[in-house]
């Protein structure tokens, strides 16, 4: 492990199944040592983290789960909504006993609110987090505020592009979804962020040793006390590591 001049702490990795195991240890250790609710991510990044929850004896039966986001407008049972992906590749496997994940058909002046009161009430002890090519944290994009909580979020062209792999055509990715705000995502104690590939490169060097800045959402991973950067040697190419 390398530990940043930032206080990032960064683990490199050969390939995504090693990042999956080394990520698994993190969530393993942190239920050992008491934590009680977990912020979870979609998307492909954390799917071997994922698998290799499923494939173990780890109990979450009394713990819960506070997801990051939602598309707006798919109902919870839409093959491509985010309550999908993580029904198929965790809770059917390893139930929790409460599982929060925004509601994309809610009215879109209340649920952001709904969730903020979620995530009060359930404070997140670990988050795990992706990661944009621009840097966006959930679906926080650029120039998102750092002190936003639950919104509504326009998703830009790029993360529409990015997306556009998991349903028909582009025309059917949605334009907006809800995000936990940077200030929610912030509040979790401890953070686990992964990246792979050569495309995340540059945003990784820049939330390891840019300016802290609006401009790149995951630049404020520097001003948190416990985050750890799991990468394998494409995303890591940027930073001069030991």
């Amino acid at each position: 492990m390398n530990l940043t001049d930032k206080g990032l702490k960064i683990i490199k990795v050969a390939d995504k199944q090693e990042g999956g195991k080394k990520a698994f240890e993190l969530i393993k250790e942190a239920l050992e040592n008491g934590a009680e609710v977990f912020g979870l991510a979609t998307g492909s990044t954390p799917e071997t983290l994922y698998k290799e929850i499923r494939d173990s004896s780890l109990d979450f039966s009394d713990k819960k789960a506070v997801n990051l986001d939602e598309y707006i407008g798919l109902a919870p049972d839409h093959p491509q909504s985010y309550h999908t992906f993580m029904k198929e590749h965790l809770f059917d496997m390893k139930p929790f006993k409460e599982t929060h994940i925004p509601n994309g058909l809610a009215d879109e002046e209340t649920e952001p609110n709904r969730y903020d009161e979620v995530i009060e009430k359930n404070p997140i002890d670990v988050q795990i987090l992706g990661i944009g090519t621009n840097a966006h944290i959930g679906f926080n994009e650029p120039g998102t505020s750092f002190e936003s909580t639950t919104q509504k979020v326009a998703l830009t062209q790029d993360t529409i592009e990015a997306n556009k792999r998991y349903f028909d055509s582009e025309k059917d990715v949605p334009r907006y979804a809800f995000s936990m705000g940077i200030k929610s995502i912030m509040s979790a104690k401890k953070i686990i962020l992964i990246a792979y590939g050569e495309n995340k490169a540059k945003a990784i060097e820049d939330t390891v040793n840019g300016t802290v800045t609006e401009a790149v959402p995951s630049s404020v991973l520097q001003q948190h006390d416990d985050v750890t950067l799991i990468l394998d040697e494409a995303a890591a190419s940027k930073l001069e590591l030991n």
